[in-house]
């Protein structure tokens, strides 16, 4: 017995050890700081850029290497950095390069690899400085350092604005907000391209194809802070636990300025959000969360093992609002369980009632974790969620506060005169209803602090938002 005992502890130890695969650096670029720490950010470790746990260590020929933990397996994607996505590894001429793929088995195994170069490299580099892609004049960042009250955080704000935005005067716009917004506009910016996001909606305006148009509001990711701020519950290899505030960050503080300082469409109806990976999970919270303010939701590669138990208890307690639309889309092969997770969280919906109109599921053979893929997916995913004349029952107004936060501004349709508008507190109970025409102020002085449902309607038509007042 003791020596069948020994015998199977051997074997356990044997295939643990065969699990094992090392990589090793064997050439970084010349102008790589001396100290520098790189890290292998990937599939296995939720992408991030600077997770300790897959850190190299220096070795004694000033070389790095890296034991990958025995419990990786199957193919992997990963890339090297420098601590964060600003930093990652390049090509010679500090472009792009794909995802890095390796294919890891039982054997134990020895990966040499080498880096060309690092993207700040070439942005502080006068021989290959990187030419900005996003789109001119429609794109522009907001703020470099807009406060995030929520997180007692800053972070840079970029903003799409649709071609005739500065044309149509009395127009007013559809709203995305994304994540992620160094990869949205600007392979500058990106880790390893971006998603053309501007590109793709210019010409869809320019083709006919768009007359409505689209305001895409992007936030930056917050580099260390990412894996914290793109899940409300914690995974305690990871991290985690920050998503909450970071969406009360998004519907409490950036819509409201967004809305007061730009023409958009301020009801739920018109407003979406959209992300991949952790930014997929992410947004499928926000739209369980506020289904008063998010109708359109985009889940691209949902990271939805980060946090399966609670987001799937999650959606139990808060189902899905059935008027909400959600596209999800990810590779077969992306990880074992990325297109299985993504299919229960599509059954879920259906079985709280969302109609199949407003679902659209599709896991694709050539899909890839990467900003390539989700770059052509956008298109598709766009056109389903705010595809022209889906919702003829929307009341195309914009009611925000002005300058002044004791007074709503309403800007209604053309051709619509006047609209019934009521505010309705958290009991239930209204606390206003009034006749209102567009261009009118409505004092709501008398309320007080909170969180009201804001409708207002006019003939068949109609829209609700959540108005915070302050």
């Amino acid at each position: 017995m003791k020596r069948f005992l020994l015998l199977s502890i051997l074997l356990l130890l044997t295939t643990h050890a065969q699990a094992q695969v090392v990589i090793q650096l064997t050439k970084i670029p010349e102008q790589t700081p001396k100290g520098a720490v790189l890290y292998a950010a990937g599939s296995f470790n939720s992408w991030s850029a600077a997770d300790p746990a897959y850190a190299f260590t220096r070795t004694a020929d000033e070389g790095y290497k890296l034991t990958l933990p025995a419990s990786i397996a199957g193919s992997v994607e990963f890339k090297i950095t420098k601590g964060s996505w600003a930093t990652v590894e390049t090509d010679a001429h500090h472009q792009d390069i794909a995802n890095r793929q390796l294919t890891i088995g039982s054997k134990p195994a020895i990966v040499e690899l080498q880096v060309a170069g690092w993207k700040d490299a070439g942005q502080n580099s006068g021989l290959a400085a990187c030419r900005s892609t996003a789109l001119q004049p429609q794109v522009q960042i907001l703020d470099t350092a807009f406060q995030m009250p929520q997180l007692q955080r800053q972070r840079r704000i970029w903003i799409y604005l649709p071609n005739d935005y500065n044309t149509a005067a009395k127009k007013h716009y559809p709203v995305l907000y994304m994540h992620d917004g160094q990869n949205v506009f600007d392979a500058c910016t990106s880790f390893s391209g971006e998603w053309g996001v501007d590109e793709t909606l210019s010409q869809l305006q320019q083709q006919g194809l768009d007359a409505a148009g689209c305001i895409v509001v992007a936030v930056d990711n917050g580099g260390a802070e990412r894996l914290n701020e793109l899940s409300p519950w914690r995974n305690t290899e990871y991290g985690g636990g920050q998503g909450k505030q970071y969406i009360d960050f998004l519907v409490h503080t950036l819509k409201p300025y967004i809305d007061v300082h730009y023409r958009t469409l301020t009801g739920r109806e018109f407003t979406g959000i959209a992300g991949s990976s952790m930014g997929g999970l992410i947004s499928t919270y926000a739209a369980l969360k506020y289904p008063l303010v998010y109708s359109k939701v985009g889940v691209f590669s949902p990271a939805f093992w980060f946090a399966k138990d609670s987001l799937f208890q999650y959606v139990g307690q808060n189902p899905a609002n059935t008027a909400t639309r959600f596209y999800f889309v990810s590779g077969t092969t992306e990880s074992e369980t990325m297109a299985p997770l993504m299919q229960t969280m599509y059954t879920t919906l259906r079985q709280q009632r969302v109609p199949t109109q407003n679902l659209a599921y599709a896991a694709l053979q050539d899909g890839k974790h990467a900003e390539w893929f989700w770059k052509r997916e956008f298109l598709a995913a766009y056109q389903m969620l705010y595809k022209e004349g889906q919702e003829p029952t929307a009341l195309a107004c914009s009611i925000h506060t002005g300058l002044a936060a004791d007074k709503l501004q309403v800007d209604l349709p053309v051709g619509v005169r006047t609209a019934q508008l009521e505010i309705v507190d958290s009991t239930g109970r209204s606390r206003l209803r009034i006749k209102v025409k567009s261009g009118s102020e409505v004092s709501v002085g008398q309320l007080a602090q909170g969180e009201y449902v804001l409708r207002v309607s006019a003939s068949k038509q109609s829209s609700t938002q959540l108005f915070d007042k302050e």
